[in-house]
């Protein structure tokens, strides 16, 4: 530039001028070794949820449904409020009322959804349900781990990211339909907020976590709010992170109690739409949370959960290690490990002198409290399920990664004294080796677990599939009312798999009054959202001699919210909170045009109630059989866990899990609705 020549100059941003990075030896557990290299890979929070996503979405895609309380109790309702029809439990019955309808509403919106955009099927929507829980869970997870890199240690972060993400707990529980998944959720989100430190004068800490608490317990499942009474503690008494002499403890007392209590009462707001909406839909005024705790807490001689199964005080021990297999003892060892660091290895604690604050040691003991407590409290229930532990599934992972990092502090303070040199132990890889075989361990047991399920018991899911997709169209197509394709290559059962194949429009069936038939395997029974509208499901009697679900008053088809609270307000005969038998809702075998049935060839079983219909080959066709493990006749390991190989596979027994088709009565169907030369 000329010398002669003036020009403005404007002082530009100082883009060199670096970003300040938290410690990460600032948590609650700090490291002794390698504290000036770089540190290990841990995911940022978008790469990790990206990861909990596709793992959760798998799982939505593929997991069974294990319990038959969801698929009673949940999807049967919301395929209620969808469509119209459905089967009902006493639980929702307005003269019990201990299911909130305002639970079920909130995952209308994605079934809904699914038929707006992809038809008028109900496969659809019903995925698009179990996705939606993906997500949020996804959410929750990540928050968690990220909370946990940030205000415990980071390598407990990464050892919590993948045993969260390859848990075969956490497989089932993360779409599972039910409260206490929802619970699981609001519960992870809690306990994130709670691993905060605590501060009198920061008030999103308490709020936000007690708000979290209390959505999983009111919306959810009110027992959950048991999991928060740790954290009740600490709000009341526990210093945290401030600064407390005794002249201010008076003080500090009063401002903390306040506090919590100011949050719990913004929190009960929740209350408010909760019975709103469950007062609109049963008809009458119902605290659906006090009602759920009235029957399993206050139950009168005759009523309670009891009814419906004991199991013994080790039943949730054995049910944990199979979903996470060597993390239970971790998990378990937790307290007692940091008992034994607060002795040999306190640096490690970034334990304070001071008498004015609370020490780490006792507040990481209150973080790892939630999984005792809830252990212990359900253990002491007669009546125990496996989704009651759901709640805490996020927690034994956190218990098991914290009790993995101190493991690991205990084997390098031991290597220091043997070695006398801190250079040779921070350039050692035992301790690195020894957390990636435990980790490296649990995911390849979660890994087998799953895919057990899925190969052992998918049965149920496959065949309703099969029905759809396989014998529906072939029973159209006999009677003229669909064209099918010629079958493909690969012999696949799905015809409108690519734009030049027409999707099966299954509105004829209507006409058909076709009934699909359960007997003892109605607990099993996926749900009629994954069956086609126009067939009817329907109980035939077995050995089973308790409360079978009846049916939803029929409402039209397309009709919103206020038509189908003409169902839901109405009182059903026959459902009762005994555990008693109504015959009522049995059909004659004789009108059933298919039935689902499981028989065991190689160690038969027989009744008069439960005949085997599958060799009944006069009257009963086998359309299509699965496999199906005969759990009671196969190893514990191979039953438990999947391993490749002939060798393994043939140790196990298996039996037939079949749709059956009643040769009579659809031959007659196929006779009296065949239509001419005509394609509809």
């Amino acid at each position: 530039m000329d010398p002669n020549v003036q020009a403005i100059r404007l002082p530009r941003k100082n883009l060199a001028t670096p970003t300040k990075r938290k410690d990460r030896h600032s948590g609650l557990l700090q490291d002794q070794l390698r504290r000036a290299q770089k540190g290990p890979w841990v995911p940022s929070f978008a790469t990790a949820f990206r990861a909990f996503l596709l793992m959760r979405v798998a799982g939505a895609m593929y997991s069974n449904i294990q319990d038959c309380d969801e698929v009673f109790n949940f999807w049967e309702p919301l395929h209620y409020l969808d469509r119209g029809y459905g089967f009902q439990t006493w639980e929702t019955s307005p003269k019990y009322s201990i299911r909130s309808w305002a639970y079920i509403i909130l995952h209308l919106i994605p079934a809904k959804l699914a038929s707006r955009l992809l038809g008028t099927e109900k496969r659809p929507a019903f995925f698009a349900v179990r996705i939606f829980l993906a997500a949020i869970s996804s959410l929750s997870e990540t928050v968690l781990y990220r909370t946990v890199v940030e205000d415990v240690n980071y390598r407990v972060g990464r050892y919590l990211f993948f045993m969260l993400l390859f848990s075969a707990g956490m497989w089932t529980a993360s779409t599972a339909f039910l409260p206490s998944s929802f619970a699981m959720y609001a519960i992870t989100l809690a306990f994130s907020w709670s691993l905060k430190p605590s501060k009198t004068k920061d008030l999103r800490r308490t709020l936000f976590a007690t708000l979290a608490y209390a959505t999983g317990a009111i919306v959810g499942w009110p027992f959950a709010l048991a999991v928060a009474i740790p954290f009740v503690i600490e709000e009341f008494f526990v210093y945290g992170a401030d600064t407390v002499t005794p002249e201010t403890r008076t003080a500090w007392l009063i401002a903390r109690w306040t506090r919590l209590i100011a949050c719990g009462a913004i929190a009960a707001l929740i209350f408010v739409p909760v019975i709103a909406l469950d007062t609109l839909f049963y008809g009458k005024l119902s605290v659906v949370p006090w009602n759920i705790v009235k029957y399993n807490v206050f139950p009168d001689s005759e009523r309670g959960p009891d009814l419906y199964g004991t199991s013994p005080a080790l039943f949730y021990i054995f049910n944990l290690l199979l979903n996470f297999n060597v993390l239970l003892p971790l998990a378990l060892a937790s307290l007692p490990a940091l008992l034994i660091t607060s002795r040999i290895d306190r640096k490690r604690l970034g334990e304070k002198p001071a008498t004015t604050q609370s020490t780490s040691h006792t507040i990481l003991a209150i973080r790892l409290a939630p999984v005792y407590v809830w252990l212990t409290i359900l253990s002491a229930q007669a009546h125990k399920e496996e989704r009651f532990m759901f709640p805490v599934y996020p927690l034994i992972c956190f218990n098991a990664a914290v009790s993995l990092y101190l493991i690991r502090g205990w084997l390098e303070v031991g290597y220091l004294k043997l070695t006398k040199s801190p250079f040779q132990a921070s350039r050692a890889t035992i301790f690195s080796r020894f957390t990636l075989s435990v980790v490296s361990a649990s995911m390849i047991f979660s890994i087998t677990r799953s895919l057990a399920h899925w190969e052992y018991y998918h049965a149920p899911m496959t065949i309703v599939y099969r029905f759809e997709t396989q014998e529906l169209p072939r029973l159209l197509n006999a009677t003229g009312y669909i064209h099918l394709p010629p079958p493909r290559e690969s012999d696949s059962p799905k015809y409108d798999d690519d734009e030049s194949s027409p999707r099966i429009d299954f509105s004829p069936l209507e006409k058909f009054d076709l009934k699909l038939c359960i007997g003892k395997e109605w607990h099993r029974f996926p749900g009629h959202f994954l069956v086609p509208d126009g067939v009817r499901v329907e109980w035939v009697k077995s050995e089973f001699d308790g409360m079978l679900p009846g049916h939803f008053v029929k409402t039209g088809k397309y009709g919103g919210l206020l038509e189908r609270q003409k169902g839901t307000k109405f009182v059903p005969e026959g459902l009762n909170d005994l555990n008693k038998e109504a015959p009522a809702f049995y059909v004659d075998i004789d009108s059933c045009d298919y039935l689902i049935d499981l028989d065991f060839p190689l160690h038969p079983v027989s009744s008069l109630y439960e005949p085997r219909y599958s060799i009944e080959e006069n009257t009963w066709e086998r359309v299509t059989c699965q496999k199906f493990l005969d759990s009671r006749n196969s190893p514990l390991l191979t039953r438990t866990l999947w391993m490749p190989g002939k060798r393994w596979q043939e140790a196990n027994e298996y039996g037939d899990y079949c749709l059956l088709k009643h040769r009579k009565n659809v031959a007659q169907k196929e006779r009296d609705y065949a239509v001419d030369n005509k394609r509809v």
